[in-house]
């Protein structure tokens, strides 16, 4: 219930957000606006207000501004001069980019909003290291506190991620400045730039192996039925050695057990002051066609460590303004990033993200917290903005490549070839949403 209500919610407020746009600056330019709609199909509550219809439709994915248009029905001649397609080329322009500005300036406001009454951060401090993982190739260990990227300075984790991220998005290549756990300085060397597929990777989802949080060399979870259980093992056994070796932690542990599919591991634990010899024999996992071990446990967390992890921030009016402004800037110029990369084939259409997986995201960020859910709502605010000035017919981006067209030919395009434009246009937001969902049905379903 509270991932429906959350996920109704965000799209509610961000498409009411991106029409109000429209609506408000077709008003500035003089335009006769008929009907202010959120979501499609007949409309459920209908309210007269002047002389706009405000509706609310059942199907929650977008809305719409229907103004008066010769175009799509008959225009009184003492109305004309009300009609968008009467208005000049740069009126129509400003109409068509206020919906994708307003949602890039909603994200801003949100963003000032967390900053300005204070959020929770976690400090850029490395507490694990996912075992074959990005980070660990480039270095890392774990107990590293990050201080720099690029020679920027980091004071958070987002920060750090996000930075780490945006440069990998340029050429594939970051210096990262940090503290060892002995506090010498050295610098991890992040290098994506002859492996694509990683790369790709890394700017969808920004996983480089690297977390905040540490856990520790114990069992704190186990998965019913698994090899974990079948063989002995409790929550609380600690971890001392396997086959022999003294184990050093917990990414050791998940190594061995990685790379044992199907072997029988001789396992000491320490369990209630007593050490205890078990045999685990991790089960074969196919992971990407590489078989895996797996033994359904899970660590218990070092408390100690992650609780220096978090800490109070509350940025001034002014300096929390600027800080949104900038977020907000570079996220879309991320998004912007990204999308260029899959049409140039160098990243993967299997990082597009739908409806479900929105709101299974709404849901879990409403979970957490208000200001979770507000900078959730920012993202996906700025990600709507984005998508709509891409040069895409039915879009606002492909309205604005028309415009950009008649300025240039010094008239618009035709009819006829608008009418095919906005034929392909549906064909590539078709498949576009095609793929996004077969993507949802894929990570939340196992498929």
């Amino acid at each position: 219930m509270i991932t429906l209500l959350a996920f109704i919610v965000a799209i509610g407020v961000l498409v009411t957000i991106h029409e109000l746009g429209h609506y408000v600056m077709a008003r500035c330019c003089g335009v006769k606006v008929l009907r202010f709609s959120i979501g499609f199909g007949r409309p459920l509550i209908t309210i007269r207000r002047g002389e706009t219809d405000w509706t609310i439709c059942p199907i929650p994915l977008g809305g719409y501004v229907r103004m008066l248009d010769e175009r799509e029905g008959r225009v009184e001649p003492a109305e004309r001069h009300l009609a968008f397609n009467t208005q000049s080329v740069w009126k129509r322009i400003a109409i068509v980019v206020a919906g994708p500005v307003a949602n890039l300036l909603l994200a801003v406001l949100l963003y000032w909003g967390v900053l300005f009454s204070g959020v929770i951060l976690v400090k850029p401090w490395v507490g694990t290291v996912v075992p074959q993982s990005i980070a660990e190739q480039s270095g890392f260990r774990s107990g590293d506190k990050l201080l720099s990227v690029n020679d920027s300075p980091v004071s958070d984790w987002q920060g750090a991620r996000m930075a780490i991220v945006e440069q990998l998005a340029g050429d594939g290549r970051v210096r990262v400045g940090v503290t060892t756990s002995s506090g010498g300085r050295a610098e991890r060397l992040i290098d994506l730039n002859t492996r694509p597929k990683e790369l790709d990777e890394a700017l969808s989802d920004g996983n480089l192996g690297l977390m905040p949080q540490r856990y520790l060399a114990q069992i704190g979870a186990l998965e019913e039925g698994g090899a974990a259980e079948k063989a002995g093992m409790r929550v609380g056994d600690r971890l001392l050695s396997a086959d022999g070796k003294p184990l050093a932690g917990w990414e050791s542990w998940v190594t061995l057990i990685y790379n044992s599919p199907g072997k029988t591991l001789k396992v000491e634990v320490l369990r209630d002051g007593m050490p205890k010899v078990l045999a685990v024999r991790p089960t074969s996992v196919d992971h990407n066609g590489e078989l895996i071990g797996r033994i359904g446990a899970a660590p218990k967390a070092d408390d100690a460590w992650n609780g220096q992890l978090k800490y109070q921030h509350r940025d001034g009016f002014f300096t929390a303004a600027r800080h949104a402004f900038i977020r907000t800037w570079e996220t879309a110029w991320l998004s912007l990033k990204f999308v260029g990369r899959m049409l140039s084939g160098t990243a993967s259409v299997n990082h597009l993200s739908g409806p479900l997986t929105i709101a299974d995201v709404a849901g879990q960020t409403a979970r957490i917290g208000l200001a979770s859910y507000l900078e959730f709502l920012a993202l996906i605010s700025i990600s709507i903005g984005v998508l709509n000035l891409l040069p895409i017919p039915v879009l606002d981006g492909g309205h604005l490549m028309y415009y950009v067209a008649e300025l240039i030919r010094g008239r618009p395009l035709s009819e006829r070839a608008q009418l095919l434009g906005q034929k392909i246009g549906f064909a590539l937001l078709a498949m576009i949403m095609a793929v996004a969902l077969l993507n949802d049905f894929s990570r939340l379903f196992g498929g």
